[in-house]
Protein backbone atom coordinates (compact mmCIF):
# COMPACT_ATOMS: atom_id res chain seq x y z
CA UNK A 1 0.00 0.00 0.00
CA UNK A 2 1.16 3.55 -1.13
CA UNK A 3 0.68 5.41 2.42
CA UNK A 4 0.41 9.40 1.52
CA UNK A 5 -1.76 11.70 3.25
CA UNK A 6 -4.48 11.64 0.61
CA UNK A 7 -4.59 7.74 0.51
CA UNK A 8 -5.06 7.57 4.23
CA UNK A 9 -7.77 10.37 3.61
CA UNK A 10 -9.03 7.60 1.15
CA UNK A 11 -8.25 4.77 3.31
CA UNK A 12 -10.64 6.48 6.13
CA UNK A 13 -13.16 7.40 3.79
CA UNK A 14 -13.46 3.70 2.38
CA UNK A 15 -13.58 2.14 6.00
CA UNK A 16 -16.67 4.66 6.93
CA UNK A 17 -18.63 4.11 3.53
CA UNK A 18 -18.23 0.35 3.88
CA UNK A 19 -17.45 -0.35 7.53
CA UNK A 20 -21.09 -1.99 7.90
CA UNK A 21 -21.55 -3.50 4.29
CA UNK A 22 -20.71 -7.41 3.95
CA UNK A 23 -20.11 -9.27 0.41
CA UNK A 24 -21.66 -12.05 -0.82
CA UNK A 25 -19.36 -14.36 1.59
CA UNK A 26 -20.27 -12.38 5.24
CA UNK A 27 -16.88 -10.99 5.22
CA UNK A 28 -16.48 -7.49 5.57
CA UNK A 29 -16.98 -5.56 2.37
CA UNK A 30 -13.91 -2.89 2.75
CA UNK A 31 -10.88 -5.92 2.20
CA UNK A 32 -12.36 -5.80 -1.18
CA UNK A 33 -11.37 -2.33 -1.97
CA UNK A 34 -8.09 -2.68 0.35
CA UNK A 35 -7.44 -5.35 -1.76
CA UNK A 36 -7.18 -3.62 -4.53
CA UNK A 37 -5.16 -0.74 -3.52
CA UNK A 38 -2.57 -3.13 -2.45
CA UNK A 39 -1.88 -4.05 -5.93
CA UNK A 40 -1.86 0.00 -7.73
CA UNK A 41 1.52 1.49 -8.32
CA UNK A 42 0.77 5.31 -7.44
CA UNK A 43 -1.08 7.59 -5.46
CA UNK A 44 -3.70 7.81 -7.75
CA UNK A 45 -4.62 4.95 -8.10
CA UNK A 46 -4.36 3.91 -4.93
CA UNK A 47 -6.65 6.55 -3.91
CA UNK A 48 -9.26 4.98 -6.99
CA UNK A 49 -9.25 1.41 -5.82
CA UNK A 50 -10.01 2.35 -2.34
CA UNK A 51 -12.52 5.13 -3.41
CA UNK A 52 -14.02 2.75 -6.56
CA UNK A 53 -17.13 1.26 -5.00
CA UNK A 54 -18.08 4.41 -2.73
CA UNK A 55 -20.34 6.44 -5.09
CA UNK A 56 -22.29 3.07 -6.65
CA UNK A 57 -22.59 1.56 -3.04
CA UNK A 58 -22.94 4.39 -0.75
CA UNK A 59 -24.54 7.90 -0.17
CA UNK A 60 -21.33 9.91 -1.16
CA UNK A 61 -21.21 11.68 -4.13
CA UNK A 62 -18.84 12.65 -6.90
CA UNK A 63 -19.54 16.19 -5.90
CA UNK A 64 -18.46 14.72 -2.33
CA UNK A 65 -15.53 13.55 -2.69
CA UNK A 66 -14.31 16.31 -5.61
CA UNK A 67 -15.37 18.87 -2.05
CA UNK A 68 -13.18 16.19 0.05
CA UNK A 69 -10.27 17.40 -2.23
CA UNK A 70 -8.68 14.19 -3.91
CA UNK A 71 -8.84 15.93 -7.22
CA UNK A 72 -9.92 15.73 -10.65
CA UNK A 73 -8.23 12.90 -12.03
CA UNK A 74 -9.45 10.87 -9.39
CA UNK A 75 -13.15 12.20 -9.57
CA UNK A 76 -12.77 11.57 -13.64
CA UNK A 77 -11.83 8.20 -12.56
CA UNK A 78 -14.10 7.55 -10.21
CA UNK A 79 -16.82 8.83 -12.45
CA UNK A 80 -15.73 6.61 -14.79
CA UNK A 81 -15.96 3.06 -12.31
CA UNK A 82 -19.65 4.26 -11.32
CA UNK A 83 -21.88 2.42 -13.72
CA UNK A 84 -24.53 4.80 -14.07
CA UNK A 85 -28.32 2.73 -14.62
CA UNK A 86 -29.41 2.28 -17.93
CA UNK A 87 -26.00 2.01 -19.34
CA UNK A 88 -25.17 -1.37 -21.42
CA UNK A 89 -22.38 -3.40 -18.66
CA UNK A 90 -19.87 -3.20 -21.76
CA UNK A 91 -20.99 0.42 -23.03
CA UNK A 92 -19.78 1.03 -19.02
CA UNK A 93 -16.15 -1.05 -19.40
CA UNK A 94 -15.30 0.56 -23.16
CA UNK A 95 -15.77 4.09 -21.49
CA UNK A 96 -13.19 2.97 -18.68
CA UNK A 97 -10.48 1.78 -21.45
CA UNK A 98 -10.13 5.62 -21.80
CA UNK A 99 -8.39 6.15 -18.44
CA UNK A 100 -5.30 4.48 -17.45
CA UNK A 101 -6.24 4.64 -13.81
CA UNK A 102 -9.75 3.61 -14.35
CA UNK A 103 -8.49 0.54 -16.37
CA UNK A 104 -5.80 -0.55 -13.74
CA UNK A 105 -8.11 -0.26 -11.12
CA UNK A 106 -11.27 -1.84 -13.00
CA UNK A 107 -9.07 -4.68 -14.42
CA UNK A 108 -8.18 -5.86 -10.83
CA UNK A 109 -11.46 -5.30 -9.60
CA UNK A 110 -12.88 -7.55 -12.40
CA UNK A 111 -9.68 -9.98 -11.66
CA UNK A 112 -10.50 -9.77 -7.78
CA UNK A 113 -14.42 -10.11 -8.39
CA UNK A 114 -13.86 -13.23 -10.66
CA UNK A 115 -11.59 -15.38 -8.02
CA UNK A 116 -14.20 -18.13 -7.51
CA UNK A 117 -12.33 -19.64 -3.94
CA UNK A 118 -13.88 -16.15 -2.30
CA UNK A 119 -17.02 -17.68 -2.78
CA UNK A 120 -18.44 -20.26 0.23
CA UNK A 121 -20.91 -21.63 -3.09
CA UNK A 122 -19.98 -21.88 -6.35
CA UNK A 123 -23.45 -21.66 -8.19
CA UNK A 124 -24.95 -20.96 -11.91
CA UNK A 125 -24.73 -17.36 -10.83
CA UNK A 126 -21.31 -16.90 -9.85
CA UNK A 127 -20.17 -19.05 -13.00
CA UNK A 128 -22.56 -16.51 -15.42
CA UNK A 129 -20.97 -13.71 -13.65
CA UNK A 130 -16.92 -14.58 -14.05
CA UNK A 131 -17.84 -15.27 -17.82
CA UNK A 132 -19.35 -11.69 -18.00
CA UNK A 133 -15.88 -10.26 -16.01
CA UNK A 134 -14.23 -12.33 -18.13
CA UNK A 135 -15.15 -10.58 -21.51
CA UNK A 136 -14.79 -7.29 -19.79
CA UNK A 137 -11.24 -8.09 -19.06
CA UNK A 138 -10.63 -9.19 -22.65
CA UNK A 139 -12.01 -5.79 -23.41
CA UNK A 140 -10.44 -3.82 -21.15
CA UNK A 141 -6.75 -5.12 -22.64
CA UNK A 142 -7.24 -4.49 -26.39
Amino acid sequence: MIYTDKTKKALRLCFDAHKDQVDKTGLPYVFHPFHLAEQMENETATVVALLHDVVEDTDITLSDISGMGFGDEVVEALRLLTHASGVPYMDYVAEIRKNPVAAAVKKADLMHNSDLSRLDVVDEKALKRKEKYKAALKLLCE
